[in-house]
C-alpha cells in the first residue's frame, strides 16, 4: 500500500513503483493544506495489478482525467472526487470491467456523460454530483444492473429522465436535483423496488404533476425521502389522489425544507403517510400557527424536528411539547418574541422537557435574561445566539447537569458569568461572544473553576468589554479553544502564568495587554496551531536557540514587538500557511530560509509590511499561485 505521506510533492505523481502494488491511497486534506498537485504520471500504467486508486481531495487545476486510467484493467475502486478536474469523462473508463466504485464528484467536469459507462456491469456505486454535465442523462445507465448508489445531483442536465433508470432493481440510493431543466416523470420510479433513499432537490416539475408522488407511494422499502427546494405547497400535497403508501412503516426520515408550505395542515399529511417517522425537516418554509393537539401522540417515534426559518410564534410551541420521544428541536429564525422564561415555560409544559437533548432558539427576538433551564433534565445543547437577551445573568440560574454546549453569543448580556456555570460538569463549549460582559477576566475564570474546568474545551468570550489581565489557565486541562479578542483586557501579563496544555487555538488580538511572553509561557503547548496576539503591546522574548513545542498553521503577531532582528524561532515552523508579522519592529535582511518556506508550505498569505526590512525580494513568480503578499513600508531594493 502506498499513501500520500510516502509521495514527493515536487515530482510527478507516481514514478518508479513496482508492479505488485494493489492499493494506492493518495487522498489529500484541504483543511490541513496537504494535497498533491502537478502531473498524474503515465507510470501508473506500470501497475497492472492495481485494484484501488484514491486521489480524492487533491489539486489538479486545468487538468483532465487521464485517458490511460482506462488501461488499469483490474481496477475495482476509483475515487477522483474534489480534485478540480475539468474537461469530459474519458470514454475509456467504460472499459474498466471490474470497477465496483466510481466517484467523480466535486470537480468541474462538463459535456455529456459517455454512454460507455453503461458497460460497467459490476458497478455498485456511481457519484457524478457537483459538476457541469449537461444534456440528457444517458439511458445506458439503466444497464448497470448491480448499481446500488447513484448520485447525479448538482449538474446541468435537461429533458426527461430516461425511463430505463427504472431497470435498476438493485438501486438503494438515488440522488437527483440541483437543476431546473429536468423532468422526473413518474412510472419508472415505482420500479425501483429496492430503493431506500430518494433525494429530489430543486427539480422543476415536482409541483406540476402528481405522477411522481403516486409512483413513490409504491416503494416498499423507502426509509429516507427528501423533497427539497421544489416549491411544493399545502395545496399540492393535499390535492393529490389518496393512495396507500407502501412505505408507511419503513419511512423514518422526511425532508421537506425550502418549499412553500404555509399551513400546519402539512403536519396532518405527514402523519398520514408514515407512522414511524424519526426525523422531520420542514425548515425554510412559511409555516405558522398551531398543529393539532394529537400530533405528538401520532408522532410517537419522532426524535429530530427542524422548523427553523419559518414564522412560528411563541404560542405555537405548545403544539410540540407532547412529543415524548423528541431529542432535537430547532426553532431558529422564527418570530419568537416573548421573554425567555415564558418561552421555556411553554416548552416545558409537556413531556418533551424530559426527552429534549438539543434546543435551538437562535436568531429570534427573545428578550429578558438567562433563566433556569434545569427543568430540561436531558438537555445537552442550547443555542440562544442572535436574540435580544439583556441584563445580568442571575446568580442562582441553574443549568442541567447534562449540558455540554451553551451558546448565548450576539446578545446584550452584561456583567459576568454565574458561579453555577462552573458546576456544569459536562460543559465542553461555552460561547458568550459579542455581548456586553464587563467583569474582570479573573472573576469570570474563577466562576468557571468548578468541575467545568476539567470538561471545558471551547471558551468564546471575544467581542465583549471584559477587563483585567490574563489569569493562569493551566487548570483548564481540556481547553482547546480560547477566544478573548476584542475586549478591554489590559495590564501586564505575569511571567508566571501558563496556558492550558491542550490548547489548539489562542486568539487575544485587539486588547491593551502589555509585557513579555517567553519560552515559559509556551513550553507545554505542543498542540497549539492557531496563534493571534495582534494589536496589543506585547513583546515576544524567546531564547536564541528555543525550539517551540508546537507547529503553527496560522501566525498572526501584528504590532507585537518581535525585533530587532528577524525572529529565528520561525525557522522551526514548517506548517504555517498564513503569517502576519507586520509593524513588529523587525529590522535587517529577511533570511533565505523564510522565502524558501513559502512555496514549500503553500503559504497563502504573508504580511511583513511596516517594518524596517532591507535587501532584495526573490522572484515572487516562484511562489505558490494563491499567495497574497504585503511587503510595503519597508526598505527593500531592486526589482520584484
Amino acid at each position: 500500500m502506498i499513501t500520500a505521506t510516502t509521495m514527493s510533492m515536487k515530482n510527478p505523481v507516481c514514478s518508479n513503483l513496482t508492479s505488485h502494488i494493489l492499493n494506492l491511497h493518495l487522498h489529500g486534506d484541504f483543511y490541513q493544506y496537504r494535497y498533491l498537485s502537478g502531473e498524474i504520471h503515465k507510470s501508473l500504467m506500470e501497475l497492472p495489478q492495481l485494484q484501488y486508486l484514491n486521489l480524492s481531495n487533491n489539486y489538479f487545476p486545468d487538468s483532465h482525467i487521464p485517458e490511460f486510467f482506462g488501461s488499469l484493467k483490474n481496477l475495482k475502486f476509483l475515487d477522483l472526487s474534489d480534485c478540480v478536474f475539468g474537461g469530459r469523462i474519458p470514454r475509456q473508463l467504460g472499459s474498466l470491467s471490474h470497477l465496483i466504485y466510481l466517484n467523480l464528484a466535486g470537480n468541474s467536469l462538463n459535456g455529456s456523460i459517455p454512454y460507455q459507462l453503461g458497460n460497467l456491469s459490476q458497478l455498485q456505486h456511481l457519484d457524478l454530483s457537483d459538476n457541469h454535465f449537461e444534456g440528457n442523462i444517458p439511458p445506458q445507465l439503466g444497464k448497470l444492473s448491480q448499481l446500488q448508489h447513484l448520485d447525479l445531483s448538482w449538474n446541468d442536465f435537461q429533458g426527461n429522465i430516461a425511463p430505463e433508470l427504472g431497470n435498476l432493481s438493485q438501486l438503494h440510493e438515488l440522488y437527483l436535483g440541483g437543476y431546473h431543466k429536468i423532468s422526473v416523470g413518474g412510472q419508472w420510479l415505482s420500479n425501483l423496488i429496492s430503493l431506500t433513499h430518494l433525494y429530489l432537490y430543486a427539480v422543476s416539475n415536482l409541483n406540476r404533476s402528481h405522477a411522481w408522488l403516486q409512483a413513490i407511494t409504491k416503494l416498499p422499502q423507502l426509509r429516507e425521502l427528501s423533497l427539497v427546494g421544489s416549491s411544493l405547497s399545502d395545496h399540492f400535497i393535499l390535492s393529490s389522489k389518496h393512495s396507500k403508501f407502501n412505505f408507511s412503516t419503513s419511512l423514518s426520515v422526511l425532508h421537506l425544507y425550502r418549499n412553500t408550505f404555509t399551513s400546519p395542515m402539512v403536519f396532518r399529511w405527514v402523519s398520514n403517510i408514515t407512522s414511524n417517522l424519526v426525523e422531520l425537516d420542514l425548515s425554510h418554509n412559511f409555516l405558522e400557527g398551531s398543529t393539532s393537539s394529537d400530533f405528538g401522540i401520532v408522532m410517537n417515534s419522532l426524535s429530530y424536528l427542524d422548523l427553523s426559518s419559518n414564522n412560528f410564534k411563541t404560542r405555537d410551541l405548545k403544539s410540540f411539547t407532547n412529543i415524548c420521544t423528541l431529542h432535537s428541536l430547532n426553532m431558529a429564525g422564527n418570530n419568537l418574541t416573548e421573554d425567555l422564561p415564558s418561552i421555556l415555560g411553554n416548552l416545558s409544559s409537556g413531556c418533551v422537557r424530559y426527552s429534549l437533548q438539543e434546543l435551538d432558539l437562535s436568531s429570534n427576538y427573545i428578550t429578558g435574561t438567562l433563566s433556569d433551564i434545569s427543568v430540561f433534565s436531558s438537555l445537552k445543547s442550547l443555542f440562544l445566539d442572535g436574540n435580544q437577551l439583556s441584563g445580568t445573568i442571575p446568580e442562582g440560574v441553574k443549568l442541567p447537569s447534562t449540558l455540554e454546549e451553551l451558546t448565548i453569543s450576539s446578545n446584550s448580556l452584561e456583567g459576568g458569568i454565574s458561579k453555577s456555570f462552573g458546576d456544569a460538569c459536562s460543559l465542553f463549549s461555552l460561547d458568550m461572544s459579542f455581548n456586553s460582559l464587563s467583569d474582570e477576566l479573573s472573576m469570570i475564570i474563577s466562576h468557571l473553576s468548578g468541575c467545568a474546568r476539567y470538561s471545558l474545551q471551547g471558551l468564546h468570550l471575544d467581542g465583549n468589554q471584559i477587563n483585567g489581565t490574563l489569569p493562569d489557565f493551566s487548570t483548564f486541562t481540556s481547553l482547546k479553544r480560547l477566544y478573548l479578542s476584542d475586549n478591554k483586557l489590559n495590564g501586564e501579563i505575569s511571567k508566571d502564568i501558563q496556558f492550558p496544555p491542550k490548547l489548539e487555538e489562542l486568539y487575544i488580538y485587539s486588547n491593551s495587554l502589555k509585557g513579555l511572553l517567553t519560552d515559559y509561557h509556551f513550553f507545554n503547548m505542543s498542540k497549539l496551531e492557531y496563534l493571534d496576539l495582534s494589536d496589543n503591546s506585547l513583546g515576544l522574548a524567546f531564547t536564541q536557540n528555543w525550539v517551540p513545542p508546537f507547529q503553527l498553521l496560522s501566525i498572526k503577531l501584528r504590532s507585537c514587538q518581535l525585533g530587532p532582528t528577524f525572529p529565528i524561532w520561525l525557522r522551526t515552523q514548517n506548517k504555517f500557511v498564513e503569517i502576519d508579522i507586520s509593524n513588529a519592529t523587525i529590522s535587517g535582511i529577511i533570511p533565505e530560509w523564510f522565502w524558501a518556506k513559502l512555496p514549500l508550505q503553500k503559504v497563502t498569505r504573508v504580511n511583513i509590511s511596516y517594518n524596517n526590512l532591507q535587501g532584495t525580494i526573490p522572484n515572487v513568480s516562484s511562489m505558490y499561485v494563491s499567495t497574497s503578499m504585503h511587503l510595503g513600508s519597508n526598505q527593500f531594493e531592486g526589482p520584484i
